[in-house]
Formats: C-alpha cells, sequence, structure tokens
C-alpha cells in the first residue's frame, strides 16, 4: 500500500516537470515570488540574503537526481532575471493609456456603487415609538385654519344660525345649514372650530325620512373632514354608516356592502371602536335586506366583545325573529326586553304586532292592539303618542337613558313605566290595515280601525289612503267581494276632499297614482281610469320628469291590458 501511494506521488510531480518543458517559451521571465514582486527596490545582496528555499523530501531515488535538476535550471534562470537593469513602476496615466478610455457618458457610471463593508458595529438606534396620545397627533383634533375676514363672517353666520333654532325651540332646517356650510372656502372643514364643527355635524344627521339628498349632504362633509385629515367622533362615523344604509326604501345587498365598508374604514383605518349603536344599524340594515345569516353574524359579534344591549337592539331582535317567521324567538326577545329592565312604550308592542303578523300569528297581533289601547284608557292621565318627529326622538332617546338609570331600581323602573306611552299611534293602524288589506282582504276590520284612528285624534294620512287603494286593486274586481267600486268612489272622494282643504298629511305621490290606475282599473274599467288620471293631474302640483314618465307608464300598462271589471262584464254577456 505504500509503495503506491509513493509511486503515484512521483508520477504526479514528473508529469508537472514535463508539462512545463514541452510549453517552455523562447525568452523566459523570472517567475517572482510574492516577496519580489512587491519589493522591486530591495538590493540583489539583500534578496539574496533573505532568499527563501524549500526542499522536499525526496521518497525515491529515482526521482531524486530530476529534481535537483529542476531546482539548477530554476536558479539559473532567477539569476539571469536578476542581472537584467531594474524598470520603475508605471504611473497610473500610463496604466491608464493602456487600454482606450471613452469620451462620452458611460452606462456603467450610472450604476449604483458597492459600498466598502464598514469594519465597526452599526448602532442599534435610533429608537422609535409611536404615540396615541391626543395631543400628539397631526393635524391635532381641535386644530382649526386660521380665518380671514371674510370667513370669519361666515363661520359666525352659522354659529348664528344654530343658536336662534335652538332659543327658538325648532329644528334645523338641513338645507339652510348646509348652504352656509357651502358658502366657506374649500376645503370648508378645517375652517370649523372643533366645538362647532360636531354641533353641524349632529344637526345634519338628525332628519326624519333619511333620502338621497340627505345622504349626499352628509356624506359631502364627511369627505371634506377626510381630505383634510380631520378625525370623525363614534357618533359621526356611526351616522354616516346609517346614512349609507337607509337612505333608501328598501335596503339591499348594495347597501349591506356599502355599510360594512364603511364599518371596516372605521375601526380599521380610522381606528375608531365600534359601539353598540354601530352595531344596531349593521344588525338593522342586514335584517331588512333579508341576509340574516349575516345579522346572526353580527349579534354574535356584539356577544363576543361584551356590548350591552340597550332597548333599541332588543327591538331589532323582535324584528329579525319576525322576519324568520318564529313566533316564540319574538316571544323570547319581548320577554328579554322586559327582563333586561328596559321601558315598554308604543314602539316596542308596534314591533310586536308587525313580527306576529309576519310569523302568520295575525290574532295574536289583534289581541296586542286590543291590550294597548285597554292599558292606555285604565291610566288616570293617559297621554298620546307624539305625532312630531323630533318629539318622538327625545322621548326615544329618554326612555333610552331611564332603561339604563332604572335597570338596578325596581321602584325607579315602575314609576318610569307608569309614564311611558302606550296608545296606538299612527304606525299602529298602518301595520294593521296593510295586513287587512293587502292579505286577508277583511275591509270590515278596517273600517273598524279608521273610526278607533278618531277616538285617537288620529286625522287621514296619504298612507292610510295608499293601503286602502292596494286594497281594491288587490281585491276589487272579483265576484262577491266587499271592495266595491262604491266604496271605491267614497274613498277617492275623501282623497280629493283632503287635497282640496289642504291637508299637511296628504299628498300625491308617484305609488298613489299607479295603484289609484289598478284600482279603478279592476273595479270601474278603463274609461273611469282615465277620469281619474284627469282629476288627479290637475290637483299634481310641479311633478318631476321622472315622476311623471313613471305614472304615465303605469297608465300604460293599464290601458293596455284588460282589466277585471271588462272580464266581468264580458262573463255576463257571454262574449
Amino acid at each position: 500500500m505504500v509503495s503506491n501511494s509513493l509511486g503515484f506521488e512521483a508520477w504526479f510531480i514528473k508529469s508537472l516537470a514535463d508539462a512545463g518543458n514541452c510549453h517552455k517559451p523562447t525568452k523566459r521571465s523570472q517567475p517572482s515570488s510574492f516577496f519580489t514582486a512587491r519589493r522591486p527596490n530591495v538590493p540583489l545582496r539583500r534578496r539574496q540574503s533573505q532568499r527563501f528555499t524549500f526542499q522536499r523530501h525526496n521518497h525515491t531515488q529515482d526521482f531524486e537526481a530530476e529534481y535537483d535538476y529542476e531546482s539548477a535550471e530554476t536558479d539559473e534562470l532567477q539569476r539571469a532575471e536578476e542581472e537584467k537593469p531594474f524598470e520603475p513602476n508605471r504611473t497610473k496615466e500610463e496604466l491608464l493609456e493602456l487600454v482606450d478610455q471613452s469620451t462620452g457618458r458611460s452606462y456603467t457610471d450610472q450604476l449604483p456603487l458597492l459600498d466598502m463593508p464598514q469594519l465597526y458595529q452599526p448602532s442599534d438606534g435610533p429608537h422609535l415609538t409611536v404615540s396615541d396620545k391626543p395631543e400628539d397627533e397631526w393635524p391635532p383634533p381641535d386644530y382649526t385654519w386660521p380665518s380671514d375676514p371674510e370667513t370669519k363672517i361666515k363661520l359666525e353666520e352659522i354659529r348664528i344660525y344654530m343658536r336662534d333654532c335652538w332659543q327658538a325651540k325648532k329644528p334645523v332646517n338641513q338645507e339652510e345649514l348646509y348652504r352656509l356650510y357651502r358658502a366657506l372656502p374649500a376645503p370648508r372643514a378645517p375652517y370649523l372650530p372643533s366645538k362647532l364643527r360636531h354641533s353641524m355635524m349632529h344637526h345634519l344627521s338628525i332628519v326624519e325620512k333619511k333620502d338621497e339628498n340627505s345622504m349626499l349632504r352628509y356624506m359631502s362633509v364627511v369627505d371634506d373632514m377626510k381630505v383634510s385629515g380631520i378625525p370623525l367622533n363614534t357618533y359621526e362615523w356611526t351616522s354616516a354608516i346609517s346614512f349609507a344604509a337607509r337612505y333608501v326604501k328598501r335596503s339591499t345587498e348594495v347597501e349591506v356592502e356599502a355599510a360594512l365598508h364603511l364599518w371596516r374604514e372605521m375601526e380599521h383605518v380610522a381606528n375608531v371602536k365600534a359601539t353598540a349603536a354601530t352595531f344596531n344599524v349593521l344588525f338593522d340594515v342586514a335584517c331588512k335586506a333579508g341576509k340574516l345569516v349575516l345579522a346572526e353574524m353580527i349579534y354574535k359579534e356584539m356577544e363576543t366583545r361584551g356590548l350591552e344591549y340597550d332597548r333599541f337592539h332588543h327591538v331589532s331582535l323582535i324584528f329579525y325573529y319576525g322576519l324568520r317567521k318564529s313566533g316564540d324567538g319574538v316571544r323570547h326577545s319581548y320577554k328579554a326586553l322586559v327582563e333586561g329592565g328596559e321601558i315598554v312604550d308604543t314602539v316596542v308592542l308596534n314591533a310586536m304586532i308587525s313580527a306576529l303578523i309576519r310569523s302568520c300569528e295575525a290574532s295574536s297581533a289583534e289581541k296586542v292592539y286590543e291590550r294597548m289601547k285597554a292599558w292606555h284608557f285604565e291610566r288616570e292621565h293617559p297621554q298620546l303618542p307624539p305625532r312630531d318627529y323630533h318629539r318622538r326622538r327625545v322621548v326615544n332617546l329618554a326612555l333610552t337613558h331611564m332603561g339604563k338609570i332604572s335597570k338596578t331600581n325596581l321602584e325607579l323602573r315602575e314609576k318610569f313605566q307608569s309614564k311611558s306611552i302606550v296608545a296606538p299611534d299612527l304606525h299602529t293602524f298602518e301595520i294593521l290595515i296593510t295586513h287587512y288589506a293587502n292579505t286577508s282582504g277583511e275591509l270590515e276590520k278596517i273600517s273598524k280601525l279608521l273610526d278607533d284612528m278618531k277616538v285617537f285624534g288620529l286625522g287621514v294620512h296619504k298612507t292610510i289612503f295608499l293601503r286602502l287603494l292596494q286594497g281594491f286593486a288587490t281585491h276589487g274586481g272579483i265576484r262577491y267581494t266587499k271592495w266595491t267600486e262604491a266604496r271605491l268612489e267614497s274613498v277617492w272622494k275623501s282623497f280629493l276632499q283632503a287635497l282640496d282643504d289642504g291637508n299637511e298629511d296628504v299628498e300625491i305621490s308617484q305609488w298613489i297614482i299607479a295603484w289609484a290606475f289598478q284600482a279603478f282599473s279592476n273595479c270601474s274599467g278603463r274609461e273611469r281610469t282615465m277620469q281619474a288620471w284627469e282629476e288627479i293631474r290637475s290637483r299634481w302640483k310641479d311633478p318631476d320628469d321622472a315622476e311623471l314618465d313613471f305614472a304615465m307608464g303605469k297608465l300604460r300598462q293599464v290601458m293596455e291590458k284588460p282589466g277585471r271589471a271588462r272580464m266581468k262584464e264580458d262573463f255576463f254577456l257571454g262574449m
């Protein structure tokens, strides 16, 4: 094994020597070591005295002679190279002249250069932390742009208008307030002091019925605040979500998506946590859009966050189980409301009546209505529900506050409950009349409800006329029906008389006209339908183009197809 290893080493070294002899150049230069190449000015004798010689142990005698020959030849070549005259080093300019340099700007000059490694330990700072203190925010929440004299006058007009409305105890006109706001120079919102801005946003959010105009009005101010970096508080975010979800009469998945988008922006972008009121709005729009699974998810999220339920959420749960047609769920939600210490009033009982009717328990809903009347007349000083929207809103907020402070005080709760209003209101009668007109067709019960409205001091209203016309359109023109042509004429005459008397609660709308066309077509025929259109058209003041086109389209549909009156006439004539 040892001899084979030594033979392989000798063969490898001999091959290197033969390769050097075969490729020997005609004029060889001395192979310089590291020391000789780096020290050109050292004298020859000094270099010879400091020469290093390396010897290799000879393992075989066969290779020893050949190794000595190679060493002698190397020494001879090195001495010949050292005897040559010394050549000085080339300057940097001379070295650069070896290669042609480009005169233009090279592309490589634009490349980033590699930095030399730093041989010292970099510092571990700076140590930065994000402050969550309000005073460290920029712009600060209470920051106001400086105003010129003209802008100060406009700001004072806004302040004086809201102050005068408050002193006169009258509601603020949102259109007028918005007009004063738009008079400010863009972007408008930063010029408003914090207190004035919050007060204005509060007044803009209070509307009886949210529509497209009120929604755009409020959202435009919200956009001005976002552009200027002004944060919204929880109430303002909740109001924005409410406008996005409820500006249409019937909420769909489009409104649900818009509400969820604003909620996500509220919590993840603005870092404002939603309250129970925010979740009430989300739960309500999910229920009204028919997204019951989503509504249940929102309800569970409220439970996860430990949010306290108030009377608004309990009422929403009653409505939710009514949509699911669960009478037991409706009763369970009402029981939870009572056991939770909330005050029962007309709003709660109206929700029960509506939910029981949706659950196909109309008889139970009628019993609730009869108990409302009995409970109202049993009191020494019965009160009727306020018809004004702002007064109703104040009452609802007061009941919510009473429920919070009386949950742990049974005596105080009984005192508040004894003063609550439980009499039927206009919404109560609308719920019941809608059911009798569209579903059961019980005209005699509607007549009884109309008499009860007079007892409770409720006059005629446009919604009641609308439901009655729907009833004639649904049940009129049928054999042995009680929804006869004569009774339709009586209702129509009362409606026209209310318009002529200038009743503020009665007005012409495109839906009243549409159902009137269908009712007269089924009960009286085409000719009477055209007469009804002429009667209502002369009283319809300044309709917009969209409403007029809608009414004409409905009239065209009715005139093109035979109504029930024509079909009944053809039946008796044998045609």
